[in-house]
């Protein structure tokens, strides 16, 4: 209890606390805010879906290198990004990072 009380007390302490307690509340933003983000009209039934992947900008080459551990990416459509072969149980993961604005099935070829 001593540490503690030492740790809180002590302005290095503080920030540190301070810093975690940010990181915590981004990361459980960003955990709540993604199922928001998946578009209703995936087929229940189909354990893998093309998806496309709505960002606010026009995605670069990291964020399509990201998108790639979720399935192949197969092309962008300005500000999107087309994925195909993703588990359903995915998709939450695909919409977590702050970047993403929508997901939503793909529906040419898809």
């Amino acid at each position: 209890m001593s540490v503690l009380r030492e740790i809180v007390q002590s302005t290095r302490g503080r920030i540190v606390l301070g810093a975690l307690v940010c990181y915590l509340a981004w990361q459980g933003w960003l955990l709540l805010a993604a199922p928001g983000k998946i578009a209703p009209g995936f087929n229940a039934g189909a354990q893998k879906v093309n998806i496309l992947v709505t960002l606010p900008f026009q995605p670069e080459r990291f964020h399509v290198i990201a998108l790639q551990k979720y399935g192949r990416v197969s092309g962008t459509q300005d500000n999107a990004v087309e994925v195909r072969g993703v588990n359903q149980a995915n998709l939450s993961a695909v919409a977590r990072p702050y970047w993403v604005r929508r997901v939503e099935p793909l529906t040419n070829g898809g």
